[in-house]
């Protein structure tokens, strides 16, 4: 197990694996289509944005965290 104090990293780690890898695969498809060699390109274009997008969901986290916490109100729920 990983400990606890490396949540965040794992957090965004997944975060930006599932989402790159999702949104990557959605602008190649519309962008070239069902072409011969998508895997290829697909998993070349994956691999370029979670370089971008671990670094980038790591530094904005807290941010988010702070706005979540203005925009969201505190639980009355007993």
């Amino acid at each position: 197990m990983i400990p606890q104090k490396y949540t965040a990293y794992v957090f965004s780690c997944l975060m930006a694996l599932i989402m790159s890898g999702i949104m990557s695969m959605v602008i190649t498809l519309f962008n070239i289509g069902l072409v011969d060699g998508i895997w290829a390109i697909w998993v070349k274009a994956w691999m370029l944005a979670f370089v971008v997008a671990f670094p980038t969901i790591t530094l904005v986290l807290p941010m988010v965290r702070y706005l979540v916490s203005l925009i969201v109100g505190k639980s009355t729920d007993l």
